[in-house]
């Protein structure tokens, strides 16, 4: 099998490898890029991630020069051609030849697609070195000594120079480079660590003498080197290279040395012998002993290792990515297992142990959330009456009612499992009772989780879930539940939006990323930055709000939340347009993917069309949207497609529906998108009903 791949770690090329994969990949010729203006097109989409990135923005990119400017003087780009959209069409055209040279005549691209309002890249994940790269440092993360030294000087390898050589003085690679090349001085440090952890110590200091001398500002390179040197048995030699680091980061930096650097000073001053032993300590080495001695202690049979696993995953879910996909294929596994036991109390604990917060309410896999709403009921049916149990019924019914979010209607979440005053809302109604009887702080931090998760009964509620994200950051402060807290930051981030307060909602949103930062959550910025997109889309301008909503969806890839992701992009897009009054027919493509809100959003890009009967059968067959934080956003798509349709009915249906949301900002309850105030939409509404 041949497929195309991308070098960026040093000029821009792409050539064709046969194999399954990089590690089996055979390198072949590298492709003819034609001119610089063919690799900088390439390069800007390679940035973009397989994001989208407009045909405007390109342009603007490729030639930043004004019409009428000469171009003139070093560095600068050239004054743009008569046609530039033109231009870039036909770069765009010879870069598909080349890229996908068999591919018949007017049959569509694969590789570099048209989509929407511009171009984008859909390069697999494997195929682009510097994505490689990043993914081989998130990976060697997890792995012992051995297995980093060999992934990371392997993926250090890749590298050819630096990172987009050639437009290291265009202003759109410019972070990009940044921050790669921030990655790769991580990663030969990481190399350097891995090295010392095995006892290699005199071919950790060959390497970092020179890292050290080339990024004097990097106070690990200098602690590695001296640790090095004094593994090596070079005392004074390590002593020299501290003194050194410290003379340049004062008179260079004006800045002393760290508590890290300070710290290995006073330790080979005396001599430490745990600066000489590399496994005297870390948490690497107390993991390996601890697990070791887990599996010689506990048999394999041993009942309490799914109790243990479900504690794992709590830890591994809020990681992201794979981890959180992970922890949810072995959770299903682990209660699974438990009932096949026949142990209620076990089943209950495996069942109700995995608490992970959750603040978005689409499922990210609703079989699965049946599967454990079904095994959780059987098991409270199963449970003996008494006190004793109250606490297992109690996490057991707040798992029924997380697992049951969203509502009748949509097919997410819903039917029978969700809806007002239905078992979800009843289940987390019992829940918070039993932890309030029971003082249980963590087991109220849960119930509590559930009980906002079942209050999308109808619109305008975001007063009552700040309220319920209020308790939940003051109870979590008090109790030390940091991911609690984090929970409650971001229900409050979405009622403050929900309300315009974007004051407020900065304050939230900075306290989840410290607590994010501090407890290493990487999911928080997945919020924090639609967040930031949502605000600009208020209070900024169009073309800012589009690039971060860019920039927002890229953090959604790979985070293991496709509940969230799918359709979102699109649908925040289509916000935004209709918000800054432009138009969706840049939208209205087939090969879109909307989602699950799709049957809202096709009345709106039939008519950007002109196509109005088929719009206003999709209007007529819309079902009722799911109750969830976009449930006014969903009324006012269909709000406005009514009111272009003269539909009375739909116009009379989506007024009722909106009303109890008058003083709130449409959609921006999710914290992600915003259609505007509700009122705009209430009196256009009321203009079209009165109208005879």
């Amino acid at each position: 099998m041949v497929r195309v791949a991308f070098g960026v770690l040093g000029p821009v090329v792409a050539w064709a490898e046969s194999g399954d994969g990089p590690d089996e990949a055979v390198r072949g010729a590298a492709l003819a890029l034609r001119g610089p203006r063919h690799r900088a097109v390439l390069a800007r989409l390679v940035i973009a991630r397989r994001r989208v990135v407009p045909v405007a923005r390109l342009v603007e990119d490729l030639w930043p020069e004004r019409p009428g400017d000469d171009g003139a003087g070093p560095g600068r780009s050239p004054a743009p051609p008569a046609d530039p959209v033109g231009t870039l069409r036909t770069f765009v055209a010879a870069l598909r030849r080349t890229l996908e040279p068999d591919r018949p005549p007017r049959a569509p691209a694969l590789l570099l697609v048209t989509e929407g309002p511009g171009y984008a890249l859909r390069a697999a994940p494997d195929t682009v070195d510097a994505w490689r790269f990043e993914q081989a440092v998130t990976e060697a993360a997890g792995l012992p000594p051995k297995d980093v030294l060999a992934l990371l000087q392997r993926a250090l390898g890749w590298w050819r120079g630096p990172a987009y050589a050639e437009f290291a003085d265009q202003p759109w690679a410019r972070a990009e480079r940044s921050r790669l090349a921030e990655l790769r001085l991580h990663a030969v440090e990481r190399r350097a660590e891995a090295r010392l952890s095995l006892g290699l110590a005199a071919e950790a200091a060959a390497d970092l003498d020179a890292h050290a001398a080339e990024h004097p500002w990097r106070e690990d390179a200098w602690r590695l080197l001296a640790l090095a040197l004094y593994r090596s048995g070079r005392q004074g030699d390590a002593l020299a290279v501290l003194r050194r680091a410290r003379t340049l980061l004062v008179e260079q930096l004006g800045v002393d040395p760290g508590p890290g650097l300070r710290a290995l000073e006073a330790d080979i001053l005396r001599q430490a012998d745990d600066r000489l032993d590399p496994g005297a300590g870390g948490a690497e080495r107390v993991w390996a002993e601890a697990t070791a001695a887990y599996d010689r202690t506990v048999p394999t049979g041993a009942r309490a290792r799914l109790e243990s696993t479900v504690t794992l995953l709590r830890g591994l879910a809020v990681t992201g990515g794979d981890g959180l996909q992970s922890a949810r294929r072995h959770r299903l596994a682990a209660v699974s297992a438990a009932e096949e036991l026949g142990d209620p109390h076990l089943c209950a604990r495996v069942i109700g142990a995995y608490d992970v917060p959750a603040v978005w309410t689409r499922l990210d896999d609703p079989a699965q959330a049946a599967h454990v709403v079904a095994a959780a009921e059987r098991t409270l049916t199963a449970l003996p009456p008494g006190p004793a149990e109250e606490a297992l019924r109690a996490r057991l019914l707040a798992t029924i009612a997380l697992e049951s979010r969203g509502g009748a209607g949509g097919g997410v979440g819903g039917g029978a499992l969700g809806g007002s005053g239905g078992r979800g809302a009843q289940a987390a109604r019992l829940a918070e009772e039993a932890a309030r009887r029971l003082d249980d702080p963590v087991l109220l931090a849960f119930a509590l989780n559930a009980a906002f998760m079942q209050t999308f009964q109808r619109a305008g509620l975001a007063p009552e879930r700040d309220a319920i994200g209020a308790e939940l950051v003051e109870l979590s402060a008090r109790h030390g539940l940091f991911t609690s807290e984090v929970l409650g930051r971001l229900i409050r981030l979405q009622a403050a939006c929900a309300r315009g307060d974007f004051g407020a909602a900065d304050e939230h949103a900075a306290a989840a990323d410290r607590l994010a930062e501090r407890h290493e959550l990487p999911l928080v910025e997945v919020f924090t930055r639609w967040y930031g997109a949502l605000r600009l889309a208020e209070t900024g301008t169009f073309e800012a709000a589009e690039a971060a909503y860019g920039e927002a969806a890229a953090e959604l890839t790979g985070a293991g939340m496709p509940g969230l992701e799918r359709g979102l992009l699109p649908l925040a897009l289509l916000s935004l347009r209709l918000r800054h009054g432009r138009g969706l027919r840049v939208l209205a493509r087939t090969d879109v993917d909307w989602g699950p809100y799709a049957p809202w959003v096709r009345p709106l890009l039939l008519l950007a069309e002109d196509r109005r009967s088929e719009a206003a059968a999709a209007l007529r067959g819309a079902p009722e949207p799911p109750r969830d934080l976009l449930y006014e956003a969903m009324w006012t798509l269909t709000a406005r497609a009514a009111l272009a349709l003269g539909s009375t009915e739909a116009a009379r249906r989506a007024y009722a529906e909106l009303l109890p949301a008058a003083d709130e900002l449409a959609g921006a309850a999710s914290g992600l998108l915003s259609l505007g105030p509700v009122n705009d939409h209430l009196r256009d509404l009321t203009a079209a009903l009165r109208t005879p």
